[in-house]
């Protein structure tokens, strides 16, 4: 195993972890925003925004996140540019999870009948107050199970930022199974890594499910 102790080992994929986490986070908060915004454009009356927002959605969901991923990292750098690999991953999973998102949270708003925007326009309330006040409250209990679940696809998705050279688990797990000699053990440990993460936020979408009677 070379120098490297299993405790140093753990040690490093730990601070591996750390860094998917953050990159997780950053992504999932940061599609969320974006996500939300397309998803208002998606549903709204006039054609061009109508459009746009779809355009956005088949873009980021038709390509594969690696190709997303040496776009905005390469494709700044012909600009002269100078992105480090972190910066990258964060904008190329931030607009991936967008895309997803604005779709789950489209559907969840269509869902919710036509009665509820009809009885809230009697109300007077302009498109932007039936959203805010009416549609969005009810979209919510059944969005909530699906974004949770769409969430360890973020964590995994992760992973391929260890192609641009950024430092995440995979990536950490990678370097650490060519110093040790001992790439069963290291991927062992990566692979439970993710599980950890993963794990806790399969079983909060399926609880999130059976509580908010999503599934109904």
């Amino acid at each position: 195993m070379s120098d490297f102790t299993f405790w140093d080992i753990v040690r490093n994929l730990l601070t591996g972890l750390q860094w998917t986490l953050a990159l997780s986070l950053v992504a999932f908060i940061g599609g969320g925003l974006i996500g939300l915004l397309i998803m208002t454009l998606r549903i709204s009356k006039n054609a061009l925004p109508r459009s746009f927002a779809r355009t956005w959605i088949e873009l980021f969901q038709g390509t594969p996140l690696l190709m997303q991923l040496f776009l905005v990292f390469f494709g700044v750098a012909l600009l002269g540019i100078e992105i480090s690999p972190w910066l990258a991953a964060a904008i190329a999973l931030t607009l991936f999870t967008s895309a997803y998102l604005a779709e789950i949270w489209r559907g969840c708003v269509d869902s919710i009948a036509n009665g509820q925007w009809e009885a809230s326009a009697s109300l007077a309330l302009n498109p932007f107050e039936q959203l805010r006040y009416v549609i969005l409250p009810q979209a919510l209990r059944i969005g909530v199970a699906p974004t949770v679940g769409f969430s360890v696809q973020v964590v995994k998705g992760t992973a391929v930022t260890s192609i641009i050279g950024f430092t995440e688990l995979t990536k950490t797990g990678g370097m650490l199974a060519n110093a040790t000699f001992e790439p069963f053990m290291v991927y062992g440990l990566v692979a439970l890594g993710y599980f950890l993460l993963c794990y806790p936020l399969s079983l909060s979408a399926r609880y999130l499910e059976r509580r908010l009677h999503a599934s109904a």
